[in-house]
């Protein structure tokens, strides 16, 4: 109801309604019984989604993608989302791992593991977090150690989505032991196959986003043959920077789901009545209404544009990359602090009703808190944002044409009183 027909062309229409589509056939008692715990992931909605031929997108047909671009992946991502962050990053998880074989693997990688990714056959996970630490990814721990056409992997990982079932897992591990060497010069990427020696350490039960499998990995005396290292050895620091964008840009997309939970209330709105007349009639409602719907279609035209620039990140990375890393990590900023900040207010419309499990809205607020977490916390966002607006910024002041507005201040021609140091 609340989408925006104008941001899109028609054949980014055409995928929203497939993948709306795909949404109606989904049965609400897997959704139910993933909150339960009954169902440990969606595996049939994974399966209904490469049937409908909806998985990896982006990817090149060669390998059963779709060939298409960004700006339809979120799209489809926003209507899947509707039914929870769980089968959001189910249905995203294939393009987030796709997206180091698609970029970074060799063809024989991309035969053995993509094609199977999108037609889903196999599972995937990304494993990125450790215990001793979440953003700080370079200073990982797990070491992968070469003997002769293996590396032998130590470590383990935690919070690992899908991680309980996944049978390849994209791993992230310092080949370089030298204490001496930072963790961008040293680290290296692989896919690891589960049967190679993979163990489960533990399974969380977390507050939402429940479902998914969600584990701690751990990778003792795990042999990977060497022609499982993702692009070169050493170069995990530019396939983790390139990935942030898949990772990121899904997490927003996945945000604008929220918009059920609006809706939902709207219409809760429009049949509660108090003092003799529709709660919707009250301004302390409709003011929430409003602000919701407003910032709802501020934070899909942003995800909107970061996908765009992804796009063009993707035919020229050395114009415009600083730029859609930017736009990527604005948008999961922006995105996910709106649905919760959406969530909170479609709760507070319901009332108390809100904070049973009569209705839905409970489920996605704990579902909805951890987008401000995951992914890269919010505030690792800003640090990102910053740094990105000022490296073009410096760009800028070289080729700039723009007016210089210091010099329209009356006392502009005071030098002596621009003092920096």
């Amino acid at each position: 109801m609340l989408e925006n027909n104008f941001l899109f062309s028609s054949d980014e229409l055409k995928i929203r309604e497939e993948a709306k589509e795909l949404v109606r056939s989904v049965n609400p008692e897997l959704i139910r019984k993933m909150d339960t715990g009954e169902i440990e992931y969606p595996f049939e909605f994974l399966r209904e989604a490469a049937r409908r031929n909806l998985l990896g997108l982006r990817f090149s047909r060669e390998y059963g993608g779709r060939g298409l671009k960004w700006t339809h992946e979120v799209v489809a991502l926003e209507e899947i989302s509707v039914l929870g962050a769980g089968v959001g990053c189910c249905y995203a998880m294939p393009s987030i791992v796709g997206e180091a074989l698609s970029k970074f693997g060799t063809k024989e990688q991309k035969e053995r593991y993509l094609k199977p990714l999108i037609r889903g056959e196999i599972l995937s996970a990304e494993c990125l977090t450790e215990p001793r630490g979440g953003s700080d990814f370079f200073g990982t721990t797990t070491t992968a150690v070469k003997r002769g056409r293996r590396y032998v992997l130590n470590g383990e990982k935690r919070f690992i989505a899908g991680g309980a079932h996944a049978d390849i897992f994209l791993v992230y591990a310092r080949t370089n032991l030298d204490p001496g060497v930072p963790g961008h010069q040293a680290l290296s990427c692989f896919i690891v196959e589960k049967n190679m020696g993979v163990k489960i350490g533990e399974i969380y039960g977390l507050l939402g986003f429940r479902g998914m499998g969600t584990a701690r990995i751990v990778f003792k005396d795990v042999e990977v043959p060497e022609e499982n290292l993702i692009g070169e050895e050493y170069g995990g620091r530019r396939i983790f920077n390139q990935m942030m964008i898949p990772e990121r840009l899904t997490s927003a997309a996945g945000s604008l789901g929220i918009r059920a939970c609006l809706e939902l209330a709207m219409k809760y709105a429009d049949k509660r009545k108090a003092f003799g007349t529709k709660i919707r009639n009250f301004q302390g409602v409709n003011f929430k209404v409003a602000e919701s719907i407003t910032k709802l279609d501020a934070a899909r035209a942003l995800v909107y544009n970061a996908a765009k620039a992804a796009d063009l990140a993707d035919k020229n990375p050395e114009e415009y990359y600083y730029e859609a890393r930017r736009l990527v990590s604005e948008a999961k900023l922006f995105a996910t602090e709106v649905a919760w900040e959406i969530v909170n207010n479609a709760m507070q419309i319901l009332g108390g009703i809100g904070y049973t499990q009569v209705y839905p809205v409970e489920r996605a607020l704990r579902d909805t808190r951890l987008g401000i977490i995951w992914t890269g916390s919010n505030e690792i966002m800003k640090m990102i944002i910053q740094h990105e607006a000022y490296r073009i910024l410096r760009k800028m002041e070289v080729l700039s044409k723009d007016r210089d507005i210091e010099l329209d201040a009356v006392e502009a021609y005071k030098i002596a009183e621009k003092v920096y140091e």
